[in-house]
């Protein structure tokens, strides 16, 4: 029985950290401004927006205190996600692909964020990506 329970007791061990091991994908967060630099959220421009994906499920927003967007609980998925923009100021399209990684633990990291729509730029800001509406 003792021979049992020394063995039983690493493989247990093992087990939980496995399934306590695991990295999200890096937050994804925007920032809107005008052409001339100019914080959309903060001058009171940008009043409502949201996001949906390709099925038409809401994503969650968090506003940080920098007056940015934090899009909740995206990326953790192998493949290409398409998701809309709606706002009273613009819409547009833009597709999260991404992949599963095993780095000792499971996880899935954001490989490429590609925008599409008219009159806006994106400039990845090191951290968050700046949309410029035009």
């Amino acid at each position: 029985m003792k021979k049992i329970l020394l063995f039983l007791l690493p493989l247990l061990l093992f087990t939980a950290c496995g399934e306590d091991c695991y990295n999200p994908p890096q937050p994804i967060v925007f920032e809107f401004v005008n052409a001339a630099g100019e914080n959309l959220i903060a001058n009171g421009t940008l009043t409502t927006y949201s996001i949906q994906d390709e099925n038409n499920v809401a994503i969650q927003l968090t506003k940080t205190s920098e007056n940015r967007v934090l899009l909740e609980n995206v990326g953790a998925y192998n493949g290409t996600k398409n998701y809309k923009f709606y706002s009273n100021v613009k819409l547009f399209d833009f597709s999260i692909e991404s992949s599963e990684f095993n780095s000792g633990c499971e996880g899935y990291q954001i490989n490429k964020l590609t925008f599409t729509g008219v009159e806006f730029d994106v400039k990845d800001e090191n951290g968050y990506y700046k949309i410029i509406f035009k």
